[in-house]
């Protein structure tokens, strides 16, 4: 598949406007070269420039921001009674996947992301980090309006694989609270931060917060290190197949110009993006 240059084009321009207003935030990192008890080790990733002064787990927590409202719990399909508590992949039976996003960044490329998928009918999964639903609150409900799904991404994303238990509780349950207080809702998926793959004690402490389930993936085009829009595309199109899910990156302004190549090639190929929910149905 190869990238429509107009598209390219268009998106570049608006997104140096975006730029120029107010900058551009880089999204959360990939996972680090830590070894899930139960999954496979993963390359480590370089962290992000922004992530460096993240504060610790151990530092006071912002306030957590007044509820919406608006804001009104969001009904979820029943998952399949044999969905793992660690998911992968979806189903490999029907022509759908999941777009997946680390929620960081610029609010406005957030919204243009979002439309984009909104207008090629396409709906994505929004793992948010806790501080920022304490910066943009009102992405959320704007996340929720699409009809997309919200999940928790941890509150400062921090290599939560590498915590002690409690420090790991704490980073889940913080980002929760702001889920709940904007949305009703602590939602359904949990993603670990700074790793593809949970520990056994990271989805211990997931469950006590109330995630049944880990969101993984088998996708990863790397968008974190901003290869270019082209190459992003071409990374998902012949990498993604029927039940994937991939990860990609709110914050990086070559995955929001990447993203109507990404949905016509996967149109192309007979796959139809939905929620991480509606995947696991």
């Amino acid at each position: 598949m190869t990238v429509d240059r107009r598209s390219v084009l268009r998106s570049a321009s608006r997104l140096a406007a975006l730029s120029a207003a107010g900058g551009l935030v880089a999204a959360c990192g990939g996972p680090s070269a830590d070894r899930g008890a139960d999954g496979p080790s993963v390359a480590a990733r370089p962290q992000p420039a922004h992530l460096a002064g993240s504060p610790s787990p151990s530092a006071s927590p912002s306030p957590a921001p007044s509820p919406s409202p608006s804001a009104t719990p969001f009904a979820l399909p029943p998952l399949a009674p044999d969905t793992p508590q660690e998911v992968v992949t979806g189903p490999h039976s029907r022509p759908q996947l999941a777009l997946t996003f680390h929620g960081q960044g610029d609010p406005a490329i957030a919204t243009a992301l979002l439309e984009t998928a909104e207008q090629r009918g396409a709906r994505l999964t929004v793992l948010a980090v806790g501080s920022w639903l304490d910066e943009q609150p009102q992405i959320a409900q704007r996340i929720l309006s699409g009809g997309h799904e919200l999940g928790n991404h941890t509150q400062n994303h921090l290599d939560i694989c590498a915590m002690p238990a409690d420090q790991a509780r704490e980073e889940i349950a913080q980002c929760a609270q702001r889920l709940e207080r904007l949305t009703g809702s602590i939602g359904r998926w949990f993603r670990p931060s700074a790793a593809q793959y949970a520990t056994r004690t990271v989805k211990e402490q997931a469950q006590q917060v109330g995630y049944a389930h880990v969101l993984s993936f088998d996708v990863d085009p790397r968008d974190y290190a901003d290869p270019g829009p082209e190459t992003v595309a071409r990374r998902v199109l012949q990498t993604a197949a029927a039940g994937s899910v991939v990860a990609l990156h709110m914050g990086h302004p070559g995955t929001v110009t990447a993203l109507p190549a990404i949905l016509d090639g996967l149109a192309e190929q007979g796959l139809h993006a939905v929620t991480a929910s509606e995947l696991c149905a």
